[in-house]
């Protein structure tokens, strides 16, 4: 994938005699614009000419966490041995690609993440809101978005808050959830968007995180696709409050290697939080997120409401998520997890540049192979942020995270400190 972001990015200079630098038609902008924003609106005022826009976020933190567990603190409970000091600077690379009138190019690559240093592509896909090879009908133009490549599945609207890599300014805090639903997957998207704020949303994918020709005929495991369903209300229903509600399945029923819940390569902001002494930042990347491994049957259901009054906005989820593990024919080991999250944030400022806010975070249900016993666990997440510019965002944030009815390093476990995070993004 490397050389078609590169191959792009040379088409892309080698036609700027001609192309327009600037915005490209129905996309989220990269910098602030793009808070509180979900899925793209039928609704523009950028022609239709070819354009190439060149973006990227930046994002360096300074860590000063610790954790304990049942055995004690640091390496005295068999802990990775923590200290204050930054994190690895992360890095996107993001090109815009106006190709035509109301069709869209995006190509999104990763140049620096904690999983991976190299360079690296996240997925790119076409976006299609308008048909000018058909005559551009009406119906088309008004009602209906598609989307085809390979791209972030939009399963639930924590996706559209969550940090990804370098890009962090659209998450109010430094971490995203514990139970972190984020995949990519080549696939289809197709969605019809009406006027009164009702949107409805069908997609189907390869239900893999990349391509596979493998033959799977003979085997218990199965290629089969995933499921991906939404439906939506967003209203601004006075110039002071907005209301949106949002409902989201994503199914698979039998599939080599599903990763809704571990499709973020990149890693984590907590690094190395509750690992084992002599971990490696870069191997062990997912530190304080917990993969309830449905790795070959899920069915997830996740369910948004956001409401923002002036400066005032409550973000909220419930999710649930059921599946397991092939364990021969149609035998799975089958396990649940439920998620629950709640956020206030408040900003305020001339052009709400400034803000304060709140999370809870938990998940608990039979999260291990073969149990049938509930364990949770819970975290808490205080932020403070402030926009500089409209592409300069600095965070400060206080977290806690609790472990409970686990064994072995997590026995007993709890990380806790403080994260400060700088952020860029154009």
């Amino acid at each position: 994938m490397k050389w078609l972001a590169l191959l792009v990015f040379g088409l892309a200079m080698g036609q700027q005699a001609y192309a327009q630098f600037g915005d490209v038609q129905y996309y989220r902008p990269w910098d602030k614009r793009g808070v509180n924003q979900f899925e793209n609106t039928k609704s523009t005022d950028i022609d239709g000419d070819f354009k190439v826009r060149v973006g990227g976020d930046f994002a360096q933190q300074f860590q000063m966490l610790t954790h304990e567990n049942a055995a004690g603190e640091g390496i005295d409970g068999g802990l990775y041995d923590l200290g204050p000091g930054f994190n690895l600077a992360t890095a996107n690379l993001n090109l815009d690609v106006q190709l035509g009138d109301g069709i869209r190019l995006a190509l999104e690559n990763y140049m620096s993440s904690r999983h991976h240093s190299e360079f690296w592509v996240k997925g790119g896909y076409i976006q299609v809101d308008k048909l000018p090879m058909f005559g551009n009908p009406q119906w088309w133009t008004d009602y209906v978005t598609a989307k085809i490549g390979h791209f972030e599945v939009n399963y639930g609207d924590q996706h559209f808050r969550r940090t990804d890599n370098g890009n962090a300014m659209w998450n109010p805090f430094v971490g995203n959830y514990i139970m972190d639903a984020f995949a990519t997957e080549i696939g289809g998207e197709v969605y019809v968007k009406l006027p009164s704020g009702f949107m409805a949303m069908v997609g189907i994918t390869g239900g893999l995180i990349g391509g596979d020709v493998q033959s799977v005929e003979n085997s218990d495991v199965k290629k089969n696709p995933s499921v991906l369903l939404k439906l939506a209300y967003d209203k601004q229903m006075n110039e002071d409050l907005r209301v949106r509600l949002s409902g989201s399945m994503y199914y698979n029923g039998n599939t080599k290697r599903n990763t809704l819940y571990a499709g973020d390569r990149t890693g984590s902001r907590y690094y190395l939080v509750m690992e084992a002494d002599g971990a490696a930042a870069g191997t062990n990347f997912t530190s304080g997120r917990f993969n309830p491994n449905l790795r070959n049957k899920i069915t997830a259901i996740q369910i948004n409401p956001f409401v923002k009054f002036k400066g005032l906005e409550f973000f909220g989820t419930y999710e649930m998520a059921s599946g397991g593990v092939n364990t021969g024919g149609d035998n799975f080991e089958d396990r649940t997890a439920t998620q629950i999250a709640a956020e206030l944030i408040y900003r305020f400022g001339a052009t709400e540049n400034v803000y304060v806010g709140g999370r809870y975070n938990m998940i608990s249900g039979e999260l291990f192979t073969g149990s049938t016993e509930t364990a949770s666990i819970d975290r808490i997440q205080v932020a403070a942020g402030w926009f500089v510019t409209q592409n300069l965002l600095l965070k400060l944030e206080y977290v806690t995270q609790n472990y409970t009815d686990f064994t072995g390093l997590l026995d007993e476990g709890k990380f806790g400190g403080i994260m400060i995070e700088a952020v860029a993004g154009f």
